[in-house]
């Protein structure tokens, strides 16, 4: 490996974080401009005449300072940090917090600037300290701040094209760097130390989170019997006292200890070993079951203690998510309606049957109610049987095959949500003999509406059973926003597009 090469592999993340800097930079210019051009045909700004220049000008010095109070507010909330979120959605909700921060901060500091000379003149005091540093700072780079200028309109829009343009720029930045990792680029070898049930709960979240760039090695374990065996496609390479051969063997970056039931003090000497070789080192804590929710961290003196994160949902949450669920069925439903009747017709012409197919399926609060979708296997095959798992199954017709690719055989389930049985996004509704064998944990599912999509229908095991992947529908419970209902909606409207639906 060249020394170009070396530099840039210890050092791809502070690179990385420093081009996105840069990136962010260049697109909040570009928004800023927009806003520009945008309230010239508003007729708040100037865009041609010798004024022109002049509002050029003074536009170089003002967004400027909305470029720097954004990327300082992006920066306290950890936008540039390398620690990645499932489906980027810390980042999204970072990105809309940052920019309306950053829009009260920017224009408290013009309000205050507001000030002519003789009010300055007549304050006194701290607040006559502080505006006189604010007009310093101003003057500083000649942004002369008056009562007529600039255009408000123009910093109002500057800020929604920022929002808007960073969170697509982020978009592509992240599926840029995902594409990235999976060609090797920038990935840090890990290891999982434990081969269990947490082993493995830690292995398919490595696998969830691409954008965390680790590539994950195998594992190293203290039962002698695992080690060569493989679990989940990834080999026991060893045991502790391998640790140093398997480390530097596979230049592993990072090590997870998944020992939750281990010994104190076992947990301490593996801890020591990874200190003095030099790997950075994450440990799974013991009971850690109770901590899969959104926790709260505090202490009674020196005592640590969590406790769980108990958020109840806004009555403005509720009845925006149902006004949302609403429209945006009625939208589909009208604008579908063409393709809706076309399925109809070919349903009803390649197999007899119904062109819906009707389950009961388990809803909130565990209600039972009757799912509709339209009918893409031969009627005699409907029923509680496995679902399919090839797209040449023999029991789906040539149109069901086109239809479940393009997750159109879903279409009809918007009368759920006009109905109320169902939302656009939330977990997939699951039919009731799998509902009687729920445990605690997967009873949570049924704490929210089922929905058309959620974050499994946009994950890369999608073709896996629903109650398999607990680990969604647990995040999605936990963050749940409009914002969040948002993303997955454009992802979804991505996956339809490319064709990547069901079987």
């Amino acid at each position: 490996m060249t020394a170009l090469g070396t530099f840039f592999r210890r050092n791809y993340q502070p690179l990385l974080l420093s081009i996105q800097v840069f990136v962010d930079l260049a697109v909040m210019q570009l928004a800023c401009w927009s806003a520009f051009w945008v309230g010239g045909k508003f007729g708040s700004v100037r865009l041609e005449g010798p004024e022109f220049y002049d509002d050029v000008r003074l536009y170089v010095q003002v967004f400027a300072w909305i470029c720097a109070v954004c990327l300082v507010c992006f920066h306290s909330l950890r936008l540039y940090s390398p620690v990645k979120s499932l489906l980027n959605y810390e980042e999204f909700k970072g990105i809309l917090k940052g920019t309306v921060v950053a829009f009260f901060v920017f224009f408290t500091l013009v309000l205050l600037l507001q000030h002519s000379e003789q009010d300055l003149l007549e304050t006194t005091g701290v607040e006559r300290t502080l505006l006189e540093l604010l007009h310093a700072g101003f003057a500083y780079v000649e942004v002369p701040f008056k009562t007529e200028s600039p255009s408000r309109i123009t910093m109002v829009l500057a800020f929604v094209f920022i929002l808007m343009f960073t969170m697509v720029s982020r978009f592509l930045s992240f599926k840029y760097i995902q594409r990235l990792h999976r060609l090797g680029i920038g990935n840090r070898n890990a290891l999982i130390y434990g081969a269990g049930e947490c082993g493995m709960l830690l292995q398919r979240k490595l696998a969830l989170v691409p954008t965390l760039g680790l590539n994950l090695a195998g594992f190293i374990d203290d039962d002698a019997e695992r080690k060569g065996k493989v679990f989940g496609k990834h080999e026991v390479l060893g045991g502790f006292e391998d640790l140093e051969e398997v480390v530097a063997l596979n230049k592993i970056s990072e090590v997870f200890v998944a020992l939750p039931s281990a010994a104190e003090e076992r947990i301490v000497e593996i801890a020591e070993r990874l200190r003095d070789l030099g790997v950075h080192h994450h440990v799974v804590p013991r009971f850690y079951h109770l901590v899969r929710h959104r926790v709260r961290f505090s202490s009674l003196d020196s005592v640590p203690l969590f406790t769980r994160y108990e958020k109840s949902d806004s009555y403005f949450y509720l009845i925006a998510k149902r006004l949302f669920d609403i429209v945006f069925s009625l939208a589909v439903l009208i604008v579908a309606s063409p393709v809706f009747l076309i399925s109809a017709i070919l349903i009803k012409r390649e197999s007899a049957g119904p062109v819906f197919f009707m389950q009961e399926r388990i809803g909130l609060n565990g209600r039972p109610f009757r799912m509709i979708k339209f009918r893409t296997m031969h009627q005699e095959a409907s029923g509680d049987a496995p679902t399919p798992s090839s797209p040449y199954d023999s029991r789906i017709t040539r149109i069901g095959r086109y239809l479940r690719r393009y997750s159109l055989d879903e279409f009809p389930q918007f009368f759920n949500v006009l109905c109320g049985e169902m939302s656009v996004v939330g977990p997939r509704p699951e039919m009731s003999f799998i509902v009687d064998g729920y445990g605690p944990m997967e009873r949570e599912r049924l704490t929210v509406k089922p929905g058309i999509t959620g974050l499994w229908q946009i994950s890369y095991f999608r073709q896996g059973a629903i109650h398999e992947n607990l680990e969604y529908d647990l995040f999605y419970i936990e963050n749940k926003s409009m914002l969040l209902d948002f993303v997955i909606i454009s992802l979804t409207g991505f996956a339809v597009m490319k064709g990547t639906g069901a079987y």
